[in-house]
């Protein structure tokens, strides 16, 4: 039988609509609404989208967008770290995203490194990635975040099972690794250097695609009845010559194999928006010590 598909933008909205109660909640008790600053630095048109999403779905919530700012491209490092630092003593802000990519000029690491890590809505801090391995409680990065509660939405139980994550970067091959592992699943890390990529995927009961190659894994490459989550966004110029999106994962091969896909687009990027506002909304009840109302 065909793969189940699991649709990320239907689960994403049914637990923005969750957040968005709870929010309500709080309001209804005289508590103000989360604060999200959202920093966006020069013109790139995919930021400026990606901004205005970020945005339009934290209003929803009820989250407080309006210190989110956007700022020339020609603005200094110090300038922006002092915007930075004045986020971080606002009492009124929960979370602070710094929009990637940055300017050339501009050191991402050290700008990333100066967000207050109980502000860091993008889980990227070396303090939250640092909480990550030793199992402390923290904000989880966004994207592995949305993978490990697409995998509960499909109802599977990781305990014992093996996964591969085909990918070793910070921003999502690692840390969604030690989730896994966090949920007692045995990982395989794989990577461009991997040898017979193939043999290690058709063992795997769980697989994460985040190489960021296109369409990767095939269908002759999973074990059948295994859930395959496809984190790559490529893309590419089809032989009709139209430019279309595509994930790591050839779609049409693997869903006649595999027991549950998540499709590029409509899987794991409305995820990765979702545990952003998530971050925003848990930080918020932290700061304010609400224990009155949970989220998922």
């Amino acid at each position: 039988m065909p793969a189940r598909i699991l649709d990320g933008k239907l689960i994403a909205e049914r637990l923005q609509a969750e957040l968005a109660t709870g929010v309500r909640a709080a309001r209804g008790h005289g508590h103000r609404a989360p604060g999200l600053a959202v920093l966006w630095v020069g013109d790139n048109p995919a930021s400026e989208l990606y901004v205005r999403n970020k945005d339009r779905a934290g209003r929803n919530v009820g989250i407080d967008t309006s210190l989110s700012r956007h700022l020339s491209g020609q603005v200094s490092q110090n300038e922006l770290l002092g915007i930075i630092d004045g986020l971080n003593a606002d009492a009124d802000v929960d979370g602070i995203l710094v929009q990637l990519p940055l300017p050339a000029h501009l050191d991402s690491s050290i700008i990333l490194n100066r967000v207050d890590p109980d502000k860091d809505c993008d889980g990227l801090h070396p303090i939250n990635l640092g909480r990550l391995v030793r199992g402390e409680p923290g904000l989880r990065s966004c994207t592995p975040a949305g993978v490990m509660v697409l995998l509960d939405e499909a109802g599977i139980d990781l305990t014992g099972k093996t996964a591969i994550v085909i990918g070793r970067s910070t921003l999502v091959g690692k840390p969604v690794a030690l989730m896994l592992q966090e949920k007692n699943a045995t990982v395989i890390m794989a990577h461009s250097k991997t040898e017979d990529l193939g043999a290690l995927t058709r063992i795997a009961d769980v697989v994460v695609a985040a190489a960021g190659r296109p369409e990767l894994v095939t269908g002759r490459m999973i074990k059948p009845g295994s859930a395959v989550i496809d984190v790559g966004i490529n893309r590419i110029i089809d032989y009709e010559g139209r430019q279309r999106t595509v994930g790591d994962v050839d779609f049409e091969s693997v869903r006649e194999v595999a027991g549950v896909l998540t499709p590029v687009p409509r899987g794991v990027g409305p995820m990765t928006v979702t545990m952003l506002l998530h971050n925003t909304v848990q930080s918020y009840r932290q700061r304010l010590g609400l224990k009155d109302f949970e989220t998922w």
